[in-house]
């Protein structure tokens, strides 16, 4: 890796170690540089703005948690999998809630925007994806889950509710009643044991 590449991954990890620390929209150029004990010339001579550095910073996290959490145990059934996969999102919410306060941010962020290039985040994501319908086959071969109709549709949909839920119980305080009724980790737990009886064969 060049000097230049180590100079913008170093901006880079300067800027989504504030973002996941102050949030998205609170952290400005200024606060990058200074970070690193740069001038604002720097990050610029580098990044055209802020949108791009966000957009390598949401690139360079999804990376990071595919890479750290969804490492399937390859000696595990097909369903083990599967319930592996799902569990990580509750994992992630109880070590790191910055990570889904940055991805609600960031969405947001980008509805705001137009004309950006989000082709490596879509590709990224697909990985997850990818995974997921792996392990789908290995229980179908290995006969621990029960088969579904349309699985691309069931994984985006159980997989867009989960993260919504994360997002949402991450950055939510309590503000009726019913919102304290549920512990949040055990809301998240709730909504994966749904989604795993889908896949779960009948016991004869």
């Amino acid at each position: 890796m060049g000097l230049k590449e180590l100079k913008k991954d170093l901006i880079i990890d300067s800027a989504l170690n504030l973002f996941l620390e102050k949030g998205l929209s609170s952290v400005t150029i200024k606060d990058i540089a200074t970070n690193i004990e740069v001038g604002e010339a720097t990050i610029y001579r580098y990044f055209e703005n802020k949108e791009n550095i966000v957009i390598l910073c949401a690139e360079k996290l999804e990376k990071k948690v595919y890479k750290e959490y969804f490492n399937l145990d390859k000696f595990k059934n097909g369903f083990e999998k599967i319930k592996e996969f799902y569990m990580n999102y509750l994992y992630i919410f109880i070590k790191h809630p910055s990570y889904y306060r940055f991805i609600n941010e960031f969405d947001a962020f980008m509805l705001s925007k137009s004309g950006f290039d989000l082709n490596e985040y879509a590709n990224i994501i697909d990985k997850f994806k990818d995974l997921f319908i792996s392990a789908y086959n290995d229980g179908i071969k290995d006969n621990s889950i029960k088969e579904v109709n349309d699985i691309e549709t069931i994984y985006y949909a159980s997989s867009k509710a989960l993260l919504e839920l994360c997002k949402k119980e991450s950055i939510t305080v309590d503000i009726v009643r019913q919102d304290s009724l549920v512990n949040k980790k055990e809301l998240i737990s709730k909504l994966i044991d749904i989604i795993l009886f889908t896949f779960k064969k009948e016991v004869c």
